[in-house]
Formats: C-alpha cells, sequence, structure tokens
C-alpha cells in the first residue's frame, strides 16, 4: 500500500496548537485497515491522546476513519467506495479534524482515496439502432453513445473497439473536459439491396490492472436515398439556472435544421451521453428543443451540468451538441455552529485568554453567502475569537467572580452576508466553581450586649452573625473566641461562642459588683483551604440586679457591748439624737435608701428622716417618759423586690452622765438568739434519728441472725446418745417409754428454739443397746419422721396425770426429792443430773457399746444387711464431743485436750482395725477408762457443760434470787 504523509504544525497565539496531516489509502481496504500512525506523524504520545480524550470531528454524519487512542493510529471504520464518495471528482478525500483537551489541540487530517479498478465500462443501452440511407456519402459520421467507467485515470476507459464490419470505422475524439466522443465513419457504400440490415458490436477497454469492458449492439437498417443530415446552429450552448428553480422552468433551447423537405427534414432532440443523475433532472422537448428541469438542482451538490443533445430526422442523419449548465448560488443555508469541545465548569480564578469552548462554523453555501460572522451577547466576561479555517475560540477576556455570578448563559450567533441573511445561534451554559476569596464579613463592625448580674451559667447573651460570599465548603463560617483577659482572668472563663451558630454563652454568674463591663474579640472563619477569617470586637455589660441589701454603718451593732445615745431632758422639739447611716454596693435605683421607724417604746416622742436617717424628737421631752427607750430602724433601698436591714438605737433619757450610768447598769439588754441555735436543733434531730435507725437495724439483723442459726442446728445430723440415769428400767406395760422413744420426747416446750439438738439421718446410726426392747429400726425411722413434721402429735407438752414414777425411778441426781405434787403427776421435771452422774452414764454406755462389739462380726456392726464390711467402728462419731443429756439442761463439749485427744484416739482407731474384736473391745475399754480417770483427777480441771438457753435463765433466776 502506498501511503504519502504530509505534516504540517503551526502554534497559534490563542494558547493552543494547530497542525495538519495527509495521508493516502486506496479504496476498498478492509475494515480495521491501518491508515497511519498519527500519534508518530504528529510527534505526540499515546498517554497525551487518552489523558486528552482525543477524539475526530467530521462534517458529515458518516464516519470512515475512526482514531484508536491506546495505539495511536488511525483505522477504516466502514468500507470506503470512491465511486460513491465522489462522484464526480476525480481528486476524492475524507477531512477529518483531531481534538484533543487540557489543554486544546486541533490538527486537520486530510486522508486521500486511490482509486482502484473495480468498475467495469458500461453502456448506457444495450442495443443502438441506426437507419441509414443507401445514398449516405463515404465519409458520414453516425455519433455512438460512449461508454461510462465510473473509475478514474487509467482504470477509465481508454479504448472502443468496433468489430463484424467493413463499411464503417471509429473515430475518437477527446474533449478537453477528458470524455471522448465515439464516431462511426462510413467508409463504403452502402446497398440496400445487397444487406437490408447491418449487426455491429462496439467493445470499450478501460485501461485497469485487471482489464474489464463491455460491449453494445449496434443494428443497422439501410435506407432508401436521404442526402442532408440535421445541422445544430452552434456546437456548443451555455447556459445558467439557479439552484431551487422549480420544476419545468426551461433552463435552455438548442435549434437544429435539415434542409431535406418532408419526412427526412423532420427533427427529433433527445439527450445523449449523459450521465444517469442528469437524466433524472433535464429533458429535452423533442419537437422544440427546449431543456427544462424535472428535479431539484442543489448548487451544493453539484455547481455545474454537461450534456450531449441529439438531432436525428427521420432518414437517420444526426448530428450533435454540447450544453453546459452553470447552477447559481442561493443562500438556502444558515451556517452550521458545531461544538468541537467544551468546558461545563471554569474556575472563577481563571487567567485571561482561557480557551473554553471551541466552536466549528460552516456554511455551505458560496461567495458572499457563505461568509460568516459570529458574535457573542454583551456584558460577558468572554470573547469569540477566530482562529483558523472557520474555528472560533470562545476564551475568558476579564476576570471571573463567583459571588457576582455563578453562572452565565453565553449565546453564539453565527449570520452569513447572503441576501437576506440567515443566521444560527447556540447557547453555552458555563458554571462558575467557587474559590475561596472572600473572607467573612460581620453583620455588624462591632457588638455590645448586655446580661442582668447572678445569671445562670451557659445563658444566651446574644448572636453574632458572619457571612461569607463564598459557596458550600467556603461559605461554612465557624467561630471561634481569640484569646484574651479581662481585668486578669481569661476570657473564656467568662463567656463561650458557638462555633455553628455564634451564639455567646455565660460560661460563670457575674456579679456587677465586681466587674461591670468586659470587651473581647470573635474571630469568623471559613471552610476553605486556605481558610480566610474576620473578627470583631464585643463588649458586655453587665447590669446591675438588687441582691445586696444596705449595710449599715452607724450605729455600730456589736454583739457583746451596749451603745445607748443620750438624750437630755431639756431637750426641745426636733432635737438630732442621731443619725443612721447606711449605704448599698448597688448601683442605680437599687442603692437608693429611705430609712423607716419599725419599733419604737414610744413612737410619739422620736422621728426617722426618710431620706437622711437622722433620728430627731417629735416633741418636748417630759418626766413621764421612760428613761430607757428602745428604738429600731429599717433601711430599705428602691430595688425589685426591694432589700432591708435593720438596726437597734437605745436611747436614755437622762440630763448627766452619772446618771446614765446609773440607768445604764439596769438596763437590759434583749439578747437575740443565735442563728446557730436552729442549725444545731436541727442537727441533734438528725443525729437522734440516725441512731434510731441503725438501732432498729441491727436488732432486727440479730433477730434474723438467731432464727436461721436456730433452723440450721434444728436441720443439722449432730449425734444424740440417750442418757439411762441409774436403775432405770423399762417397765413395758406401766406407762414407762421405751429407751430410745424416751430421750425422742423429752423435750421442752420450746426446745426447737433451744440448743439441744436431734439428729436426722444421723439416727440410723444409733445403736440400741436395751435388749428388751422390741423396737426396730424401721420403726425408730417411722418415729422420726412424725417428729419431723411441725405439727406433730408427739410434740412436747406437759406431764400428764399418767406420768408416775417413784422416787427410784426418776432420772435425775441422786437423793432428789419432790412434794406431793410429784405423786399426782403435776410436779415439776426431773431435776438435772450433776456431773458426775453424767460421766457415770457415759461410762456405762461405753462398756454397752464394747460388749456389743464384741458379739458383732469381724469388721461389721451387725445392725444391717445394708451396711457394708467397710462400716467398722471407725465410722460411729465420737460421741464425747458433744453429749446431749435427755432431761438434762448441761450439754458435754469437749475442750481443745479433748479435741487433741480425739485426734490420738483416730489414729490408734487406724492402727487397731487389723486386731480381732475382743481385743479392740478391750482397748476400747481400757481407753475410755483411762479417760475417764483423767477427767475425775483434780489436777486438770474438767470440762464445764456448755450452758443451754434454759440453763441460762435458771442461772439468770438464781442471780436474782
Amino acid at each position: 500500500m502506498n501511503r504519502q504523509v504530509l505534516l504540517f504544525i503551526s502554534l497559534l497565539s490563542l494558547e493552543f496548537v494547530f497542525g495538519q496531516v495527509s495521508y493516502s489509502i486506496p479504496e476498498e481496504m478492509a475494515i480495521g485497515s491501518l491508515v497511519g500512525n498519527i500519534a508518530q506523524d504528529l510527534g505526540l504520545d499515546k498517554t497525551r491522546l487518552i489523558s486528552g480524550k482525543a477524539k475526530i470531528y467530521t462534517r458529515n454524519s458518516d464516519e470512515y476513519i475512526e482514531l484508536n487512542r491506546e495505539r495511536g493510529v488511525l483505522l477504516v471504520k466502514q468500507r470506503i467506495d470512491r465511486e460513491v464518495l465522489c462522484t464526480e471528482t476525480a481528486l476524492c478525500a475524507l477531512h477529518l479534524q483531531v481534538i484533543l483537551e487540557n489543554p486544546m489541540e486541533f490538527y486537520s487530517v486530510t486522508v486521500q482515496i486511490i482509486d482502484i479498478n473495480d468498475n467495469a465500462p458500461t453502456f448506457e443501452k444495450n442495443e443502438m439502432t441506426f437507419k441509414i440511407s443507401e445514398s449516405a456519402v463515404i465519409g458520414a459520421k453516425f455519433v455512438l453513445e460512449r461508454a461510462v467507467d465510473f473509475d478514474v485515470g487509467n482504470n477509465g476507459v481508454q479504448r472502443y473497439e468496433l468489430k463484424s464490419t467493413d463499411h464503417f470505422a471509429l473515430k475518437i475524439h477527446n474533449n478537453a473536459d477528458g470524455n471522448k466522443n465515439v464516431e462511426m465513419v462510413l467508409q463504403k457504400p452502402l446497398d440496400r439491396e445487397k444487406q437490408e440490415q447491418i449487426s455491429l458490436v462496439l467493445t470499450a477497454v478501460d485501461g485497469g490492472e485487471p482489464q474489464m469492458s463491455g460491449t453494445m449492439l449496434i443494428v443497422i437498417t439501410v435506407l432508401d436515398h436521404n442526402d442532408n443530415a440535421p445541422v445544430f446552429t452552434q456546437p456548443t450552448y451555455k447556459s445558467a439556472v439557479t439552484e431551487n428553480s422549480p420544476k419545468g422552468t426551461v433552463v435552455a433551447t438548442v435549434t437544429a435544421s435539415d434542409a431535406d423537405q418532408g419526412s427526412n427534414g423532420r427533427i427529433t432532440y433527445s439527450i445523449t451521453n449523459t450521465l444517469e443523475n442528469v437524466r433524472k433532472i433535464f429533458e429535452v422537448n423533442e419537437q422544440n428543443g427546449e431543456v427544462s428541469l424535472i428535479g431539484n438542482i442543489d448548487f451544493e451538490k453539484s455547481r455545474h451540468f454537461q450534456m450531449n443533445v441529439l438531432a436525428s430526422d427521420e432518414g437517420g442523419l444526426t448530428d450533435s451538441c454540447k450544453l453546459i449548465l452553470d447552477v447559481q448560488d442561493v443562500n438556502d443555508n444558515k451556517p452550521e455552529i458545531n461544538i468541537m469541545s467544551k468546558s461545563n465548569v471554569i474556575s472563577e480564578d481563571a487567567e485571561l485568554n482561557t480557551v473554553v469552548t471551541m466552536i466549528n462554523i460552516e456554511d455551505l453555501d458560496s461567495g458572499e453567502n457563505g461568509n460568516v460572522r459570529c458574535l457573542i451577547g454583551e456584558n460577558v466576561p468572554f470573547t469569540l475569537k477566530k482562529s483558523n479555517n472557520n474555528f472560533y475560540s470562545l476564551v475568558t477576556d476579564s476576570e471571573l467572580d463567583r459571588e457576582i455570578s455563578s453562572q452565565y448563559n453565553i449565546t453564539v450567533t453565527c449570520s452569513d452576508e447572503g441576501v437576506p441573511s440567515l443566521s444560527s445561534s447556540v447557547t453555552l451554559t458555563l458554571q462558575i466553581s467557587d474559590v475561596n476569596d472572600n473572607a467573612p464579613v460581620f453583620e455588624s463592625s462591632s457588638y455590645e450586649g448586655y446580661i442582668v448580674e447572678n445569671n445562670t451559667p451557659g445563658l444566651s447573651i446574644f448572636t453574632v452573625r458572619a457571612r461569607d460570599a463564598d459557596w458550600n465548603q467556603n461559605a461554612r463560617v465557624s467561630y471561634i473566641l481569640e484569646d484574651s483577659s479581662a481585668n486578669g482572668v481569661a476570657v473564656s472563663s467568662y463567656v463561650s461562642v458557638s462555633a455553628d451558630s455564634g451564639v455567646i454563652h455565660a460560661v460563670r454568674s457575674f456579679d456587677y459588683e465586681q466587674i461591670k463591663d468586659f470587651h473581647f474579640r470573635v474571630k469568623a472563619q471559613d471552610g476553605g483551604s486556605p481558610p480566610l477569617s474576620s473578627n470583631v470586637t464585643v463588649k458586655i455589660l453587665i447590669q446591675d440586679q438588687n441582691d445586696n441589701p444596705p449595710q449599715v454603718l452607724y450605729p455600730v451593732q456589736t454583739g457583746g457591748s451596749l451603745v445607748a445615745e443620750m438624750v437630755p431632758r431639756s431637750a426641745d422639739v426636733g432635737y438630732l439624737v442621731t443619725k443612721v447611716v447606711a449605704v448599698d454596693v448597688d448601683s442605680g435605683q437599687n442603692a437608693w435608701l429611705s430609712y423607716k421607724l419599725q419599733k419604737a417604746t414610744d413612737r410619739a416622742l422620736f422621728e426617722v428622716g426618710l431620706q437622711n436617717g437622722e433620728i430627731r424628737t417629735i416633741r418636748q421631752v417630759t418626766d413621764k417618759d421612760a428613761v430607757k427607750q428602745r428604738l429600731t430602724v429599717i433601711v430599705e433601698d428602691n430595688g425589685q423586690p426591694s432589700r432591708s436591714a435593720t438596726v437597734i438605737l437605745n436611747v436614755v433619757v437622762a440630763d448627766s452622765f452619772p446618771e446614765v450610768l446609773s440607768e445604764f447598769t439596769d438596763f437590759t439588754q434583749d439578747k437575740e438568739y443565735n442563728d446557730n441555735l436552729t442549725f444545731y436543733l436541727v442537727l441533734a434531730l438528725a443525729v437522734v434519728s440516725f441512731l434510731f435507725i441503725t438501732c432498729l437495724v441491727v436488732i432486727i439483723s440479730v433477730k434474723i441472725y438467731r432464727w436461721r442459726q436456730s433452723r440450721i442446728m434444728f436441720h443439722s445430723n449432730l449425734p444424740v446418745i440417750p442418757y439411762y440415769p441409774p436403775r432405770y428400767s423399762d417397765t413395758l406395760g406401766t406407762g414407762t417409754l421405751q429407751h430410745v422413744y424416751n430421750y425422742e420426747v423429752c423435750r421442752t416446750t420450746d426446745s426447737r428454739k433451744s440448743d439441744c439438738k436431734f439428729g436426722t439421718a444421723g439416727r440410723q446410726n444409733v445403736l440400741i443397746m436395751d435388749p428388751s426392747s422390741t423396737g426396730t429400726m424401721q420403726r425408730i425411722q417411722s418415729e422420726k419422721s412424725i417428729l419431723d413434721e411441725p405439727d406433730s402429735p408427739l410434740e412436747q407438752k406437759p406431764p400428764n396425770n399418767d406420768w408416775r414414777f417413784t422416787q427410784g425411778q426418776r432420772p435425775g441426781p441422786s437423793g432428789a426429792t419432790g412434794g406431793p405434787e410429784v405423786a399426782m403427776g403435776t410436779g415439776p421435771w426431773p431435776q438435772p443430773p450433776t456431773e458426775a452422774e453424767q460421766l457415770q452414764a457415759l461410762m456405762a454406755a461405753a462398756n454397752e457399746v464394747s460388749e456389743a462389739t464384741a458379739t458383732l462380726g469381724p469388721g461389721t456392726m451387725g445392725l444391717s444387711t445394708r451396711y457394708s464390711p467397710q462400716f467398722t467402728l471407725q465410722h460411729v462419731p465420737d460421741y464425747r464431743q458433744n453429749v446431749y443429756i435427755p432431761g438434762s439442761t448441761a450439754t458435754l463439749t469437749s475442750n481443745p485436750q479433748q479435741q487433741q485427744q480425739q485426734q490420738q484416739a483416730t489414729a490408734q482407731q487406724a492402727a487397731q482395725q487389723a486386731l480381732p474384736p475382743a481385743q479392740m473391745a478391750a482397748q476400747m475399754s481400757a481407753q475410755m477408762s483411762a479417760q475417764m480417770s483423767a477427767q475425775m483427777s483434780p489436777q486438770p480441771e474438767p470440762p464445764k457443760a456448755a450452758q443451754t438457753p434454759a440453763s441460762k435463765k435458771k442461772s439468770t433466776k438464781k442471780e436474782k434470787k
């Protein structure tokens, strides 16, 4: 492929690049074929094509060429047919524009389309008929229709061939426009009588590779003699026609004459040797030779037409002429405004001559009708500059300010110079982006606010406001309190400023007497980058409030000394006794004081000046007046509400100082209660209440604790060993209870709350030592379940009349005797045994255990089959630790020495498990004898019985007695 590249680049003053490049490609290239490396030919980087959003602009809607940005090449987008693209011109080219943005660059690309031999010569008619008289002279010419080849150059028709004849020869005439006229010349006379019809073949051959040709059949009918051919008045006719002329308009008239007469002299006109599109626009009248319009003429499509008109008579003789029609332009096309590239947003700080939009203007008319001039509206900071070849650039010509105008609607109007002038317009909308170029501005140059003293902290004083002419984040104003001090104190401890709303709040409560006003500065700062700010001075004035009562300066009120004023008995009316002097630290009306006499011993004797506080007599002092006078003066201010102070004055009516002293000694000074008295009373009441509540809580806690302890002890598994007094026997039928049942029911009426414990699960491990007892373990368990019920009928009750024992049968210490009530069954409970009797009972129980052990098998107790062989004597609890004896208020408890001995006994039992039962029983008997002898020995003090609640009560009664 032969491709030619022509590059032309120029730099314009409008800050964008203009260049031109040309390529040549053959037609009918495959889609996607390479046209040229535009990036390389223009000296551009491929990344520049991508970042600049390179694109191709064509005026026509059909796009034959496309741009590949990644490769930087131009490619064939669709099939290119030169004969369709350029019908009448030999040179065919595509004109493109490549546009890049940021910065704006513009390049013109011309692609020349080279013709290839893809069209064969064709004749408009497949057959052509001639009627030639036999009298036609040698050299007579007959015009033939030329072949049409849409190719150009060597690919067009190069030669003609006429075959199968001896009478005719071909003659070719080359026209100035490059076309060829073909004539058939008679070389040999015709003889109708020999050959009435002759058939010839005309062949048109082009010069392309490969060579192509087309043929047409020529049929000649030999007629009788006609010796004059038609002749046109001129070989070439020229005329002009205005475009858009209506159909039927006669554009030209051709005239031919024939010297023959009759039918041989009758001429017929026709259009020949003309392209098909011409036949669709023009026609010729066969009779008079007028050429008229039958279609529409458009100057922008065809600016001139050329046709051949044939005149023939009925004898077959012909003549031809050329008709040239020039189309005159009419201003029928508006200028076309094409936006090649534009920016929708531009920053307000853009520099002058910044290119905003590039516009291409085209007017299809010619001459003055195609001269276009473009203008934009006034009062806009933009101008339109012409760059090159009907390209305009919209650039800035003054500074932009978004705060004045945030958007511009720019109307570009383009008009041609035709008559009448045609115009078109387009409106460009351009947004101005904001730049932080405006600082916040306060609504006032200074602020002054007022606040009443004794305010609540956090109270809103007033609001400062600032406005920023910028937009969005740049216009978001924040308020900041600048660091400063007032009266040596940081302003931030006085007030605070809301960052968003600008509301000034009081941080503390102000006192007018301490600070009357202060100044500070508030800064307003926007959210731009970098931020802009401005500040304003704020003055806060504290307004006085009547919050201070008057203070009496004279007379001085002292707590211990007595100050009295003396008035002589000879004092006249209006005598100045004294003057009350008071001040008020408030200001204004709050400090205006008035004096009034509130109380007086004799109101008819003294008066107080309302404004000055002077105390004067209002009548003559008499002997009947009391010597001791007491005045109470109240001092009030003028505030709302008013505040007051009182002063008490003692006045003595006397003539001499000694008399004053004598009276002064008898003067009883009234003493007011101390203000602290109320405080002490309230404090004492609070202390007493606290102590009462504390004691109440402690008592309830102790009660609950004791109740919980009694419940815990009631449900414990502490084992109990029954106590059998000496000579105690089971009389069975006489009403005496069994051993086991005896210790189960011998309880006091309040035994559930006493220290006496009854085993629950532990009862299963108690051995029944009485051989005469007929009860079983199951019976004992059933009795236990009955006793555990809270409403069981077996609970202890006072002895009934069946409780009859002899003196010897009663449990208790030996020698205990009872009164007659014993025989009646209403006597007291048996007396508790002594310690010796308790130890004797313990020894008897140990001996019975030893005897029972001897009768058992090795390692077992023989109580029930459910006890395994491992249930040995070591599982029996040590009853010496805590023994409760029924009918006694004493409880045997182990002391630390006994606990130590018990530990030693446990170790010995572990060692004796392997001994025979007899030896083991003997050792246990010996050990218990040793323990009893140790307890009976006078050297160590025997353990004392732990007192139960019942025993404690009895001991207390004894002590009282």
